[in-house]
């Protein structure tokens, strides 16, 4: 098994008054050769946005785009036609495909809004562009693996075009959890949200990040409560 640890202190960071935002791999105005990217998961942000502000209308295609909200509700408007807010326990997909505009919002005119957008390279490219989102019970993530992202389209979690999976899991302090990755030659992103694991004799604290390879299980354990993000990608693509 081999792991690559980025510390929480290690990521890109801008402050532009309006939005706090982190990026795990290069984005924006952050750039690091030596984090371009984990397999097909090309980029993970860590934003916060003030009451009433928001990213106004801009282009994507052919990017697989994953909102998560952590707290506060999040408006999304786009050229499909689709306006929604999506809040903690829900997790928004667009797929860019052809090509899409979209504007994100914070839905309170007061309150910040907390959440991870997350792109991963698409299985197909120029697909018609589509848009999804579902609510997930928080309670249906202790202590197990909850799958929010799927690329089964009968399985539970949106639908991703890709070979990829997420999932979130809630520990509580001493919980053991293990994983087993669906398909061989891929690998694991360990995105601590909260608290803190080991994984292989790791530490993880929280908001820091760790690209797993070389295993078909993997296992963790939490020092204290924790909330952990889980994504399996392809690491060729």
């Amino acid at each position: 098994m081999n792991i690559v640890v980025h510390p929480a202190h290690t990521r890109g960071h801008s402050h532009y008054g309006w939005l706090d935002t982190w990026h795990t791999f290069s984005f924006a105005h952050y750039f690091n050769p030596e984090r371009m990217n984990f397999g097909a998961l090309r980029v993970l942000n860590d934003d916060t946005v003030q009451g009433g502000k928001g990213f106004d209308r801009h282009p994507h295609e052919n990017m697989e785009i994953v909102s998560i909200p952590l707290a506060g509700a999040l408006e999304h408007q786009d050229s499909m036609g689709n306006r929604a807010v999506i809040r903690e326990g829900d997790v928004q997909i667009m797929s860019a495909g052809t090509g899409v505009v979209h504007a994100e919002y914070n839905g309170s005119a007061h309150e910040p809004v907390s959440f991870l957008q997350i792109w991963v390279f698409p299985k197909q490219q120029n697909i018609t562009p589509r848009y999804d989102q579902r609510t997930f019970r928080k309670e249906d993530r202790q202590n197990r693996w909850q799958q929010i992202v799927s690329p089964v389209q009968t399985d539970e979690g949106v639908w991703i075009n890709q070979d990829a999976w997420f999932y979130r899991a809630r520990l509580d302090e001493g919980r053991e959890l293990t994983y087993a990755l669906h398909r061989s030659g891929h690998g694991v992103y360990l995105f601590l949200i909260e608290g803190s694991v080991t994984v292989n004799d790791t530490m993880l604290n929280k908001r820091d990040g760790a690209g797993i390879s070389g295993a078909e299980k993997i296992d963790f354990t939490a020092n204290r409560p924790a909330e952990l993000l889980l994504i399996e990608v392809p690491l060729t693509f």
